[in-house]
């Protein structure tokens, strides 16, 4: 395993990403709805530094099976939300931005709720990867196409409290 940002690297990226997304919404409430389950390290660090009113809410998206590299088919649970978002500017926050499908598939089944905007912001946005015509609207980082672990990414359900980002060697990666 091979340390791609640190630390301190990261909490400089979370900073820069709040101050774009404050700068966006001015001031006005929001919505922040957390992808669930690799997003909540991001989640909890961000809306500690957005100073503006806001709700906060999570949504269940998983295409990773059985501890595989490779997406299966994407399943959505948008029951979840505990309150109306009708009228309300959301912000989907999701851990990394890989073939895209994840936010593809999720924004409109958002949309058909009634919210007066969707946007997307991610920590990782990997590139070479994009699947989808469309792209995060804010990213923390650009990194290359490498499996990921730590800050709340997985491997067959380890790594997610590492408090770095770190690629895993071919070796580490069993399929």
């Amino acid at each position: 395993m091979k340390t791609l940002l640190t630390e301190e690297q990261l909490g400089e990226g979370i900073r820069r990403l709040a101050a774009e997304i404050k700068k966006h919404y001015e001031g006005r409430p929001l919505t922040i709805i957390g992808v669930m389950i690799g997003s909540i390290v991001l989640l909890a660090d961000l809306i500690r530094l957005l100073d503006m009113p806001m709700r906060v809410d999570l949504v269940k998206a998983r295409s990773y099976r059985e501890g595989s590299t490779r997406p299966g088919p994407l399943v959505i649970n948008v029951d979840m939300l505990s309150e109306s978002i009708q009228g309300r500017d959301v912000l989907l926050v999701d851990d990394i931005f890989d073939t895209g499908r994840t936010l593809w598939e999720l924004i409109p089944q958002i949309d058909d709720l009634g919210p007066m905007s969707v946007r997307s912001a991610v920590l990782l946005w990997k590139e070479g990867r994009r699947e989808v015509a469309m792209k995060p609207d804010f990213a923390a980082f650009k990194i290359p196409n490498e499996f990921v672990v730590g800050y709340g990414l997985d491997y067959r359900d380890q790594y997610r409290n590492l408090p770095y980002v770190a690629l895993l060697e071919p070796h580490e990666i069993g399929e």
